[in-house]
């Protein structure tokens, strides 16, 4: 199949309000509530009408992590964003491809964003949300699956018919690991009125949970302390559980890293859960991550890139400098996403994963799930359903038509649906349909537009 050439016609931005059930901390943020952003494209392709769409959280202090700002400025330049990217896209007059539009929309209003002051992991928000958009409603002019159309081209990227695409039916979730969230059920604190775990403890027992991924705060003590009290959770109930560990770009050069590591490796309450660790993620500060090498810091496991994924040259960067992959995330850009996994592909060595920013239900865990998965990643960190019940605030029957056409994927507890993880593995074969990852739609009347 000859890949889909559009014409964009409309683009239409929304948000809404999502409450957290739990505080989640990173590094030295703590979030308790957010936008999420949602975006609707209407598109021409043949003279024919196609729409898609996407949506995404709009997390404070990941984007942009200075400190002097706050989580609504945060927000605002999540906004200014996708408002940059909506411009650029509208004032393109050509049909093109879905690649060409972000190599070449998409890559014009990420210069926009950075001009007017954004870092470039905020500017490429907003073309990385479009394109998903973009690429969903290309999809449905093809009639193809996400899998499908990557095999056939549809989307007119250079990579998909050199990669070893996937059709996973299942995939398995890792965990995430708040710092501060509660270990165990007789740690201090009030569990939420929703019926749904809110400690490690309870979590591992409700989804059979043995993926898992711990928060670092980039403190020796502190972090050996946790590090330590979350390992006797998983060996007493985690069976033959794996973990990964992120840093959040906590430490500010490699020396301080290495010496972190050889205070993990020195601690014997650690040696098992440091057998049984799969990655470190993103460590260093993104202003030096790239600057200094970390390969004979003696870290014993794959040392990956997040933070610092702002540019196509990034994950060669690091390379050279020691680090042996980097992360998958749909909030970067699905051709990211591609571009890296064809890098992969080429040395067995080099790994790529799956990591969460919240992804909520609906949508943006749909398809940031089904990206990863049919790059071969087999474990993705989901925590959304973890830190919001289920839904949030959408309405019920939106909810419902998700739960509905992705029975495996959601089921119905406590009379809401809610993500349905089994054995500590998700059922994504229903997301194999028409579009990108979702045969529902949000109900676009409950959302507010974005000004």
């Amino acid at each position: 199949m000859k890949a889909i050439t559009l014409r964009i016609r409309e683009v239409e931005l929304f948000q809404r309000h999502v409450t957290l059930r739990l505080p989640f901390r990173f590094g030295a943020a703590t979030v308790t509530h957010c936008p999420q952003a949602f975006v609707r494209v209407r598109t021409e392709v043949n003279g024919l009408s196609f729409d898609g769409a996407s949506a995404e959280l709009m997390v404070p202090k990941w984007f942009d992590k200075s400190p002097a700002l706050t989580h609504e400025q945060n927000f605002e330049q999540l906004r200014e964003s996708l408002r940059n990217a909506r411009e650029a896209l509208l004032a393109c007059s050509e049909s093109l491809t879905p690649f060409a539009l972000s190599q070449s929309v998409g890559e014009a209003a990420v210069a926009v964003s950075v001009a007017r002051g954004l870092p470039r992991l905020a500017a490429q928000f907003g073309a990385a949300v479009l394109d998903k958009a973009v690429a969903d409603a290309a999809l449905r002019a093809a009639n193809q699956s996400w899998v499908q159309g990557l095999r056939a081209g549809v989307l007119g990227d250079p990579w998909s018919g050199q990669l070893p695409l996937v059709q996973p039916n299942e995939v398995t979730l890792r965990h995430t690991v708040g710092l501060a969230d509660r270990l165990t059920d007789s740690d201090p604190g009030a569990d939420p009125a929703d019926g749904l775990p809110a400690t490690l403890e309870a979590a591992i027992r409700h989804y059979g949970l043995h993926h898992f991924k711990l928060k670092l705060c980039g403190q020796i003590e502190p972090d050996v302390e946790r590090l330590t009290r979350i390992a006797t959770v998983l060996q007493r109930l985690g069976g033959d559980y794996r973990v990964t560990l992120d840093g959040n770009e906590t430490f500010t050069d490699a020396a301080s890293l290495g010496r972190f590591w050889q205070a993990l490796l020195a601690t014997p309450a650690l040696h098992d859960l440091l057998s049984r660790t799969l990655l470190l993620e993103q460590p260093l500060e993104r202003a030096v991550a790239l600057n200094e090498s970390i390969a004979d810091l003696g870290i014993g496991v794959p040392v990956i890139l997040d933070e610092s994924d702002d540019h196509a040259g990034a994950l060669d960067a690091g390379l050279a400098l020691g680090y042996r992959g980097i992360s998958s995330k749909a909030c970067k850009g699905i051709y990211r996403s591609l571009h890296s996994a064809h890098r992969i592909a080429q040395d067995p060595a080099l790994l790529l994963s799956g990591e969460d920013l919240t992804c909520q239900a609906g949508l943006a865990v749909q398809q940031d799930t089904l990206l990863a998965a049919s790059l071969g990643v087999r474990h993705i960190e989901r925590n959304g359903h973890h830190y919001v019940d289920g839904f949030g605030t959408a309405p019920a029957a939106e909810a419902q038509a998700f739960a509905d056409a992705h029975p495996g994927l959601y089921e119905t507890t406590g009379g809401r649906p809610h993500l349905a993880v089994r054995n500590g593995q998700l059922d994504i074969s229903s997301l194999h349909t028409a579009g990108f990852a979702s045969a529902a739609t949000p109900d676009w009347r409950s959302l507010q537009a974005i000004p």
